[in-house]
């Protein structure tokens, strides 16, 4: 049987004994002991701790001891925060300085971002609760803070109402602290105290936006600031926005207010802007206007709703009245905005449409084919190229037909019985279409080399151009030429028939030399227009600024209006001819206005338009009239133009010729001495 070996592990070395040795013996062994190696790295190490407990000392030291009332007072800083005050915006006055905008103080209800929770959640439920408290959307709450942390300021607050009432007030007071970061502010909004009186030309104010914001900021304007949006408000914002002051609040570590508002820097208010408006004329303008539109109704024009008048100083372009209709109250626009108010004023969505586009300035910024009231200047022109003599008499007839026209299209007189000679004066005053036919056709005869110079008369009085009026966005309206033809019906036009339509026919300078075809003009540019008849042919700068003023009364320096400048090549012998056409409109028996002005108490002269226009309304597509009268008073020394239009109001002397009569009354300070119109066009 084989033998079993037992073997031991050895012991370590500090238990040994001598029976573990050999012989078995025990022998005393010593413990590790510290060597100079290991010695050098306890004393390296012991080294570094004592450098960074000297070094964490003397930091520390130095923070509390040397730099302590720096970062103390860095400290208090971050418990006050400035915030932005809002400086009142400057008044609007007429001429006279009647009050048209002013300020109404208010109580705004504003937010702190930051003093909403972190938390989803907890921050939703907090602005729903908001929003069902201010009555104002949650989706333009959150666009506002969207808005806001775009900017990159979430620390300052936002308005979420401009102006609350006063029982919303008390309730937020006496729940402040269901609602963290919600402060109230002094705030201001826009007063009207002449009601609907001008607000296209006015304009509204509104917060400014983000996209404004990227263009304005470098001026100084911050987020959360009411700039004008349109309008005068718009144009001249520079000078009545105002100076902003300044205010410390005392905010807690999560920015959320914690004390009232301590004023640092007093906010400086806007400067007035002074218009050329005279009030109580733009009052009779814009009743005029509709005494107008009733007239036109009354005489069976159903489609009659709209309008403008524009009343002009023709010696330097001052617009005393500028009237549009429809029109709206302008205070919509202040205090909170809401859809169902706009809608109700007809100024968005299928409201403005039902409404007629309140908001539009006709007076501006639409334009109308006008009709008879663009012969005198087929007149000048004429007589200008030499095509007619001013006193020799050429044929008005019911009828005309162009030899060069190859459709034979026959042209109506708007008096199919008429069959006379005329001199230039009785054309004018009779407003004899075929007499003005003859003259178009002549300008089309006329050599290529020689161009279209009835178009260029048309652009030298300001036609086919933007006046640069300061009263808001103009149009150009539209001067139709041969090249005006070849854009418009080139070949990629898509029209079947471009290659005949893009050519100028003798029909084109037909309609063009009684105010129609492709003619489009705006009732400033027909202002501008005689008031070059009546001022001897001076094209004047129109205007509504009359000065700036700071608040105590010192006139700010601006840029004048450019002066009035002679049309150039313009022959004042023919312009006399023109003027005494117009003069016989309103004064002999069978001018076209003569029923309205033939016994105002001073010489007004005139000319009435009937313009024909395709025009779609609710259940009706077709041509309705356009009702124009255009002139200026007294005769021999004009203080006054006036340029009237009524949409679909039928003939020139029926509708708009009254509307002018009032203006003029007005002015002159006289009462209205309608005749029933007579024989009108």
């Amino acid at each position: 049987m084989a033998s079993t070996t037992t073997r031991r592990l050895p012991l370590p070395p500090s238990r040994r004994t001598r029976a573990d040795e050999p012989d078995g013996e025990e022998i005393a062994v010593e413990p590790y002991r510290l060597t100079p190696k290991l010695a050098r790295r306890v004393a390296l190490l012991g080294g570094l701790v004592v450098i960074g407990f000297a070094a964490l000392v003397g930091r520390l030291w130095a923070l509390q001891v040397l730099a302590g009332p720096h970062y103390a007072a860095r400290a208090q800083a971050n418990q006050i925060r400035t915030v932005r005050v809002e400086a009142p915006r400057g008044q609007i006055v007429d001429r006279n300085r009647d009050v048209l905008v002013t300020n109404k103080p208010v109580t705004a209800i504003e937010l702190w971002p930051s003093g909403l929770s972190k938390v989803y959640s907890r921050r939703v439920a907090e602005l729903r609760e908001l929003a069902d408290v201010t009555r104002v959307n949650v989706r333009q709450l959150t666009r506002l803070i969207l808005a806001r942390r775009k900017a990159g300021d979430m620390l300052d607050p936002i308005v979420v109402r401009p102006a609350a009432p006063t029982a919303m007030l008390t309730y937020l007071q006496e729940r402040a602290a269901s609602f963290p970061g919600l402060t109230l502010a002094r705030s201001y909004v826009r007063r009207y105290p002449h009601g609907d009186l001008a607000p296209q030309l006015l304009g509204y104010v509104g917060q400014i936006s983000p996209p404004e914001l990227q263009t304005m900021g470098k001026s100084g304007y911050a987020p959360g600031d009411v700039i004008g949006q349109t309008g005068i408000e718009a144009t001249y914002n520079t000078y009545l926005f105002g100076v902003p002051g300044a205010a410390r609040v005392r905010v807690d570590s999560l920015g959320r207010p914690r004390s009232a508002r301590t004023l640092t820097t007093q906010p400086q208010p806007g400067q007035t802007v002074r218009l050329t408006i005279d009030a109580g004329l733009q009052t009779a303008a814009q009743n005029a206007l509709q005494y107008g539109i009733q007239i036109a109704r009354n005489g069976g024009e159903w489609a009659a709703d709209g309008g403008a008048i524009v009343a002009m100083s023709p010696k330097d372009g001052s617009i005393l009245a500028l009237a549009s209709s429809p029109t709206y109250d302008p205070s919509v626009y202040t205090g909170r905005v809401t859809t169902r108010a706009l809608k109700a004023q007809g100024l968005v969505g299928k409201a403005a449409t039902d409404k007629n586009y309140p908001a539009l300035d006709r007076a501006l910024d639409a334009t109308y084919p006008p009709g008879s009231t663009f012969k005198p200047l087929t007149a000048i022109a004429a007589l200008q190229e030499h095509l007619i003599k001013p006193y020799s008499f050429y044929p008005c007839t019911g009828t005309y037909v162009a030899p060069e026209d190859r459709s034979h299209h026959v042209f109506h007189n708007w008096d199919p019985n008429v069959n006379q000679g005329m001199d230039l004066p009785t054309a004018l005053a009779y407003s004899c279409d075929t007499y003005f036919y003859r003259a178009g056709n002549a300008f089309y005869k006329l050599p290529t080399n020689r161009g279209q110079p009835l178009q260029k008369w048309a652009r030298a009085f300001g036609f086919g151009q933007k006046s640069t009026v300061d009263a808001g966005p103009d149009v150009a309206g539209l001067v139709p030429t041969i090249g005006y033809k070849h854009r418009r019906f080139a070949k990629s036009s898509g029209d079947p028939n471009w290659r005949i339509d893009r050519l100028w026919k003798p029909g084109d300078s037909i309609n063009l030399a009684i105010g129609q075809g492709d003619l489009l003009v705006t009732p400033l540019q027909m202002t501008r227009f005689y008031a070059a008849i009546a001022n001897g042919g001076k094209l004047v700068t129109p205007h509504v600024l009359l000065n700036v003023e700071n608040p105590n009364g010192t006139i700010v320096p601006t840029t004048p209006p450019a002066a009035p400048r002679p049309v150039p090549g313009l022959d004042s012998k023919y312009l006399k001819v023109v003027k005494q056409g117009l003069f016989e409109g309103t004064h002999d028996s069978f001018g076209t206005s003569y029923g309205v002005f033939g016994n105002f108490p001073y010489d007004v002269a005139g000319k009435t338009g009937t313009a024909q226009k395709t025009v779609t309304l609710p259940g009706f597509t077709g041509e309705r009239d356009q009702s124009w009268w255009c002139g200026y008073g007294p005769a021999n020394d004009p203080k006054l133009v006036v340029c009237a239009v009524i949409e679909n109001g039928g003939h020139g002397g029926t509708a708009a010729a009254p509307a002018a009569e009032k203006v003029f009354a007005k002015f002159f300070h006289v009462s209205s001495t309608q005749l029933l119109p007579i024989h009108s066009d």
